[in-house]
């Protein structure tokens, strides 16, 4: 139980597993149920904190609060943060402003602006903002006008299946030690997967995804100010992130972006390049790291093409010394007997082009596989599937669906058999097997014996 309240608050409750509050209420009563699990589970709270920076080691106290009223609050008296998050390490404080939305509500930039202005009033470190907008990381918030803000009150974002998903994989990996505390968990994801809790993945496409799309069959090139490029762009980036929590739920370890670091500390400039690829190639990217796997997962939604490519780049083994025998040591791990939309792209030495093949056609005969090319050796392979879905790429949920069921599957039957080349260890020479053989006499006597 919480002694009494912060000095900073004329109001407020602590976070309740069990909140009286009014059944319309439903922001109220699920931010109250999760925080007060993020202050009661030491393992889930650990996560999610560590997540915007804060470590939370064995004499670290977290107190969670909710219909918090501050003694300064200027401006609208009617704003009233979802809830509050205190983090006691000794003497130290760090506190976290909480503004969560549930359903199809979405976050407003005013009233966290707003509340920027009433953490730096009171002393509060950050806000954290809670909805069913994705972000790629907690840093990289999904309103632009948020990132864009001059405030040095730092943004914080979660979606609500960021946090089902970190409760979903500690329950699975066993990462609660607590049986008490693991069996209050199961209940925060039983109650957060429930429909009448609001928490959604992402469903569609904006309406601006229907323009570009006919912008590219018709010859049109996307402008690099085009406001609906931007849309797109956005709502591309909530998806991949959203199809990277459902990964990490179907293989039950935690599946990332891999992003350049200069994207990670520079939101603008990741948004300025992907744009300027958009409108070159036409195609949205993504990549996906799946733990311990041969490679990352590369995506591509091909607009010209109206199809989703997803593969793997592997480098191809160097103690195989022809093209064919490299070849087949990556045929030998495609065990899926369904290969119809499978493809191994050849990646060439110097400025040889690439060259592809369907892997159907490689199982019955690898005599064209090194055509034109018998002077070289292959020195990297790409693995993927190619579905060209045709009218349901350009429809904002077929899009989004369908997408959802190819990447998977691919990794599922083809990707999570791959293993990258590893040079072999070496062996005990014949004429070196003992330490007699390797002695300074036996080295001098192999020095005379040299014959240049």
């Amino acid at each position: 139980m919480i002694d009494k309240l912060p000095e900073y608050l004329v109001q407020g409750e602590e976070a309740r597993l069990f909140p009286v509050l009014s059944t319309t209420s439903k922001e109220g009563r699920t931010t109250s149920i999760v925080l007060a699990c993020l202050s009661k589970v030491e393992e889930f709270g650990a996560q999610l904190l560590s997540s915007v920076g804060q470590r939370v080691g064995k004499m670290a106290k977290v107190e969670t609060f909710t219909e918090v009223v501050f003694k300064k609050q200027s401006g609208n008296i009617k704003d009233r943060p979802d809830g509050l998050i205190v983090l006691k390490v000794g003497s130290r404080e760090w506190r976290a402003l909480v503004e969560a939305k549930v359903g199809t509500n979405e976050l407003e930039h005013d009233q966290i602006e707003r509340y920027r202005v009433l953490a730096k009033d009171n002393g509060i470190d950050c806000v954290i903002s809670i909805s069913n907008q994705f972000a790629t990381t907690p840093t990289n918030h999904p309103l632009d006008a948020v990132r864009k803000s001059r405030s040095k009150i730092p943004v914080f974002h979660w979606s609500w299946m960021h946090i089902l998903t970190s409760a979903d994989l500690l329950i699975k990996q066993d990462g609660i030690t607590d049986i008490d505390q693991r069996v209050l968990l199961n209940e925060l994801r039983r109650f957060l997967s429930h429909e009448s809790a609001g928490v959604r993945g992402f469903e569609r496409m904006p309406a601006e995804w229907s323009d570009i799309n006919k912008l590219v069959s018709s010859g049109g090139v996307i402008p690099l100010r085009s406001k609906d490029a931007a849309v797109v762009l956005e709502s591309w980036h909530q998806e991949t992130r959203d199809l990277s929590l459902i990964l990490s739920r179907m293989t039950e370890t935690t599946v990332a972006q891999k992003l350049p670091r200069k994207h990670v500390l520079d939101p603008a400039l990741r948004h300025k390049e992907e744009i300027l690829s958009l409108q070159e190639n036409n195609q949205l990217k993504c990549f996906l790291e799946v733990p311990d796997a041969a490679a990352t997962l590369d995506i591509v939604a091909d607009i010209s093409r109206r199809s989703i490519d997803v593969g793997m780049t592997l480098k191809a083994p160097e103690d195989k010394k022809s093209t064919k025998a490299r070849v087949n040591w990556l045929l030998r791990q495609i065990k899926t007997e369904n290969v119809e939309d499978i493809y191994i792209r050849l990646l060439w030495p110097g400025k040889s082009s690439p060259t592809q093949f369907p892997v159907s056609e490689l199982r019955d005969s690898l005599d064209e596989v090194d055509r034109d090319k018998e002077h070289l050796v292959v020195h990297s392979f790409h693995v993927f599937c190619s579905k060209r879905i045709g009218g349901r790429f350009t429809q904002r949920a077929n899009f989004i669906t369908d997408l959802e069921l190819i990447v998977p599957d691919f990794y599922q039957n083809c990707g999570s058999d791959l293993t990258t080349w590893k040079r072999p260890a070496p062996k005990i020479k014949p004429d070196r097997n003992s330490a007699d053989d390797v002695s300074t006499d036996a080295i001098s006597s192999d020095a005379e014996d040299f014959e240049g």
